[in-house]
C-alpha cells in the first residue's frame, strides 16, 4: 500500500518516539475517519475512476510533504493520505469480486498485496540510492517527492486503463464482456449497484462474521503498526547504521513477497477450507519471530533481524481476510459494509500498534 513506502524510512529527520507514535496513529485516524464515506462513494461513483482519482490525489499531497514545516502541517498531511488512503484496500478488494470467481479470489488478492513486499524492498533500494545524494534539497524530501510522483503517474494510467466494469472494459470484446459478467455470476453475491440494501445494512451486523472479521482484524495490526512506522528505529538499535537499515528492509520485503504469493496459490490450488489453516500458519510464525525479537539477547543481531523478517508473515494472515470479504459475503452493500467494519478494525489496531513502543524501553 502507499502508506507503507515512506512510513519509516530512516532519511527522515530523526524525531522522538513520541512524534513518531503520534505520526502512526494521525495516519490512521484518517483512514477511519474516511471508511465509511469513501465506502459509500466506492458504491455509488464509478469504481476505476474513483481509485485512479485518489490514487492522483493522494501523490499530490505525499509530494507536498516536504513543505510541511511545524507539527500542524505534518499531521494535517498524514491525516489527509490515511483519508485518500482509505479507498484504496476496500475499493480493490470490490474489484477482485466483480472480476474473478470466489475460487480465483485469493492468488489474484495476495498479488494485488504482494507489493507491499515490493514497496519495502524497492523502498529500501530507492532510500539506499537517495542517502548517496550529497547535493540539492535534504535527503529526506527525495523520498516524497520521488513516490509521490510515482503515484500521480500510475493514477493517470490507471484513469485511461483502468475499467470500472467487465462490460465497460475497452480491451474486452462484446463477447469477452458477457463472458467476463456470466462467470463472476456464478458467485451469486450480486454484482456493482449503485443501491444501498437496508435489508443487507441489517444483515450485516446480525452476521458473527462480521464481527470476527473486526476483531481479526485489530490483532492483526498492531504488530503491523510496528512494521510500518518502527522498522528503521528497531534494525537501528541493533546497531546498524543509517543506510544499513535501508537495505537490511530489502529481505524482509522478499520474504513478505513471497509468502503472499504462495499462500495465495495454496488457497486458489486447493481452494477447499484452506484460508483459514493457512493464515494460523502465518500468523503462527509471525508469533514465534516477535517471541525471538524479545527472546534473543540483545548483542544476537542477525538472530533478531531475521526474527523480524519473520514479523512480515504477518501480511499473508490479514491479507487473507480479505478474500473472506470477497468471496464469502453477498450482497453488494453487506459487502461494501462488512469490508468497512473490517477496515475499522484494521484502523483500530494500527492506532493502537504505535503506543505500544515506550520511551523507557529504548535500548
Amino acid at each position: 500500500m502507499p502508506g507503507s513506502v515512506t512510513s519509516s524510512s530512516p532519511l527522515l529527520p530523526s524525531p522522538s518516539s513520541k512524534l513518531t507514535k503520534s505520526k502512526g496513529s494521525i495516519f490512521y485516524f484518517g483512514y477511519l475517519f474516511s471508511q465509511f464515506p469513501s465506502g459509500y462513494l466506492l458504491q455509488r461513483l464509478p469504481i476505476g475512476k474513483f481509485l485512479s482519482i485518489a490514487t492522483i490525489c493522494w501523490g499530490i499531497i505525499l509530494i507536498t510533504t516536504p513543505a510541511c514545516t511545524s507539527f500542524a502541517g505534518i499531521a494535517t498531511n498524514r491525516f489527509l493520505l490515511g483519508a485518500l488512503e482509505a479507498t484504496v484496500n476496500p475499493g480493490f478488494v470490490l474489484m477482485m469480486s466483480i472480476w474473478y470467481t470466489s475460487a480465483e479470489q485469493p492468488l489474484r488478492l495476495e498479488i494485488y498485496y504482494s507489493t507491499n513486499g515490493v514497496a519495502t524492498m524497492f523502498g529500501g533500494l530507492i532510500g539506499y540510492a537517495v542517502g548517496h545524494i550529497k547535493t540539492g534539497l535534504q535527503k529526506w524530501m527525495y523520498v516524497f517527492l520521488i513516490f509521490g510522483s510515482i503515484s500521480i503517474v500510475w493514477g493517470v494510467i490507471s484513469l485511461i486503463v483502468l475499467p470500472d466494469l467487465p462490460s465497460t472494459a475497452k480491451f474486452l470484446t462484446e463477447r469477452e464482456r458477457l463472458i467476463a459478467v456470466n462467470r463472476v455470476a456464478a458467485n451469486r453475491q450480486g454484482v456493482k449497484n449503485h443501491h444501498f440494501s437496508r435489508h443487507q445494512a441489517i444483515q450485516t451486523f446480525q452476521d458473527p462474521k462480521t464481527y470476527i472479521l473486526f476483531i481479526m482484524a485489530v490483532g492483526a495490526q498492531v504488530p503491523n503498526s510496528a512494521l510500518t512506522s518502527f522498522t528503521s528505529i528497531v534494525v537501528g538499535s541493533f546497531g546498524f547504521d543509517t543506510l544499513g537499515t535501508q537495505y537490511l528492509q530489502i529481505p524482509g520485503g522478499a520474504i513478505q513477497f513471497v509468502a503472499l504469493i504462495t499462500g495465495g496459490y495454496i488457497c486458489t490450488r486447493w481452494p477447499t477450507n484452506t484460508r483459514c489453516a493457512t493464515m494460523v500458519v502465518a500468523n503462527t510464525i509471525c508469533i514465534i519471530g516477535a517471541g525471538l525479537l524479545v527472546g534473543l539477547p540483545s548483542d544476537n543481531k542477525w538472530g533478531r533481524l531475521v526474527a523480524l523478517w519473520l514479523c512480515y508473515f504477518q501480511s499473508l494472515g490479514f491479507s487473507l481476510s480479505l478474500t473472506m470479504v470477497s468471496s464469502n459475503v453477498a450482497g453488494y452493500t453487506k459487502k461494501q459494509l462488512t469490508g468497512a467494519i473490517l477496515f475499522t478494525g484494521y484502523c483500530v489496531g494500527n492506532i493502537i500498534g504505535p503506543q505500544t513502543f515506550i520511551d523507557s524501553e529504548k535500548r
